[in-house]
């Protein structure tokens, strides 16, 4: 499985919605504190781009220092339609300025250097160390996932719905519950180990189909998926 700081670098890297929370700022509107892009520096940086009116950028200019503490709060939030949607968060706490030669017309770029970090997600929750966030990689699905899992919602859902076959006692028990009939099969999360499926009917679950081997592309993911759905057509 990937590592919690693997998690939390996925979604700085991700299209997930932020905001960075700035104690003190009461007066600012949420949507007014939403970079419109980060990205992550080689120390594990990240850099934030606001409009250069944004009351961020106006606090950030007027802190000495590293004096300004800040919260990059990010909300992960399933690109398919499913119940209990939001799949996870992730927090990076510490300290924000300009970043030198930052500025664009019409914008600026702050720069959070993380003190701290966690994440809660579908796997767990999880502290993460600033040392360890910086060295992570970002799963290489990251930047496809969204449009995949929609492709294989749309596109391939009898295949996802098979799959259950694959879960042996615990498909049964769930049969057994009165879950079999009605039972919808969402594709709800995607990354290089595997695919997660969120089974909703009476009772809702998830359920882990793993690869044989981590894939490193989408063109490994479509060997690894065709796997998958011919155990469980076999």
């Amino acid at each position: 499985m990937p590592s919690a700081a693997e998690r939390t670098r996925t979604l700085v890297q991700s299209t997930c919605s932020a905001v960075l929370i700035i104690p003190g700022l009461d007066g600012a509107k949420p949507y007014q504190l939403m970079p419109d892009a980060r990205s992550v520096g080689p120390d594990g940086e990240v850099f934030l781009a606001f409009p250069a009116d944004s009351p961020a950028v106006r606090a950030a200019a007027h802190a000495q220092h590293d004096e300004l503490n800040a919260v990059l709060e990010i909300t992960d939030v399933a690109p398919v339609s499913v119940p209990h949607r939001i799949r996870g968060r992730a927090w990076l706490s510490g300290w924000l300025t300009r970043a030198p030669g930052g500025a664009e017309p019409g914008r600026m770029t702050l720069r959070l250097e993380v003190g701290e970090a966690s994440v809660d997600d579908l796997w767990g929750a999880d502290s993460v160390e600033p040392e360890d966030f910086a060295t992570a990689a970002a799963d290489p699905l990251v930047e496809h996932e969204a449009e995949l899992l929609q492709h294989l919602h749309s596109a391939h859902s009898a295949e996802v719905q098979s799959l259950r076959g694959l879960l042996g006692e615990r498909a049964a028990h769930s049969s057994e519950a009165g879950t079999a009939t009605g039972t919808v099969a969402v594709p709800v999360a995607l990354d290089r180990f595997g695919l997660r499926v969120r089974f909703a009917g009476v009772r809702c679950f998830d359920a882990r189909f793993d690869f044989p081997e981590p894939v490193r592309n989408v063109n490994e993911l479509r060997y690894a998926m065709h796997t998958l759905f011919d155990a469980a057509a076999g």
